[in-house]
């Protein structure tokens, strides 16, 4: 053989075994059992991504414009805004003994000599002559409530009159509509009025062939001195009927005198008095019906209570006193300038 040939198969006997020896060293080893436990790891997957579903697709809603209705036209029968009206009570202020009292009135102390009277004591009727006020208001004053009669008196007990330095007169606004009554007091010398107190009342039934509107007429009248007060058995006649008085007039009864101004109704028969009383249907006493004040239910006269007609007729009695009625309150032409007054 040659040298040759004996060099190129050797080389290729070399390669080989280099060859094998590389395969057999790749080659994995087999596995082998072990007493250690197997511990699965948990691999966390993504969370899958939400289907989201393609939104509907929304026709659009056209919406016509909602015309406002056109605004209603004047007429009479629409209810009228109704202004604020007055509503004070300042009665008390008539009586009080202290710094509170209207200047419209003095306290004075009681006492039997006067220097305006000689030859004998005075009384509480000549104090009521001097001052130009009704004993009931002096009672009143006296008793420190609404008691118009118990006139007991002694030296030093002191009690409210009229100022004599005030020339004074009083005013009753009457509102047929709306069935209220305002009282005020006039002062003549400096042309102020001032009010006192807010009354509800009753007034006639409404009547379309009346000018007024009502059994009640409309205008100025002048009250009169023929006044009455009644109590439970107190007979009289009314529409030529023997009658118990307070079934009809109440505890009082103020007649209109004169027509002062614009007046579509003579002033006969017409006048303020209390509620009627009626029988009790439990015991059959006599008791006020007050069931119709803030109504149109009388003949034409003006009612109130038996607590606000006696505490008019006592203020009242003593001086000029005109009542106006007018439909409407912003209709009245009252006299004076308003005075600002404390409340």
């Amino acid at each position: 053989m040659s040298r040759a040939r004996f060099f190129l198969i050797a080389s290729v006997a070399i390669f080989t075994a280099i060859g094998m020896a590389a395969w057999l060293k790749k080659k994995p080893a087999p596995l082998r059992e072990t007493s250690q436990q197997v511990v699965e790891i948990p691999i966390a997957l993504p969370a899958p991504k939400p289907v989201v579903k393609p939104a509907p697709v929304v026709k659009p809603v056209i919406v016509k414009p909602v015309e406002a209705p056109p605004a209603p036209k004047s007429t009479s029968l629409l209810p009228k805004i109704e202004d604020a009206l007055p509503e004070v009570d300042r009665i008390a202020g008539l009586f009080a003994l202290d710094s509170s009292k209207l200047p419209i009135v003095e306290t004075v102390s009681y006492t039997s000599r006067v220097p305006w009277l000689k030859g004998r004591p005075a009384w509480i009727a000549d104090y009521a002559s001097y001052f130009g006020t009704s004993r009931h208001f002096i009672a009143r004053s006296l008793n420190r409530k609404a008691d118009y009669f118990t006139q007991k008196i002694s030296p030093g007990d002191r009690f409210n009159v009229f100022r004599k330095d005030k020339n004074i007169a009083f005013h009753l606004l009457i509102d047929l509509s709306r069935c209220r009554m305002w009282f005020y007091y006039i002062d003549r010398d400096a042309n102020e009025r001032v009010l006192l107190k807010t009354y509800r009342v009753g007034v006639g039934r409404q009547e379309s062939s009346r000018t007024s509107g009502y059994l009640t007429p409309a205008g100025k009248y002048s009250l009169g001195e023929k006044v009455a007060i009644y109590k439970p058995g107190t007979m009289g006649f009314f529409l030529d009927q023997k009658t118990e008085m307070v079934r009809i007039f109440g505890t009082r009864w103020i007649p209109f005198d004169k027509e002062v101004e614009g007046c579509t109704e003579s002033s006969k028969g017409y006048g303020l008095h209390g509620a009627p009383w009626i029988n009790d249907s439990s015991n059959g006493q006599l008791v006020e019906d007050t069931s119709k004040l803030g109504k149109y239910d009388s003949d034409g006269c003006i009612r109130l209570t038996a607590a606000d007609i006696e505490e008019l007729f006592a203020i009242v009695l003593t001086k000029p006193t005109v009542v106006e009625l007018v439909k409407d309150f912003h209709e009245a032409k009252l006299p004076g300038i308003e005075k600002e007054f404390p409340k």
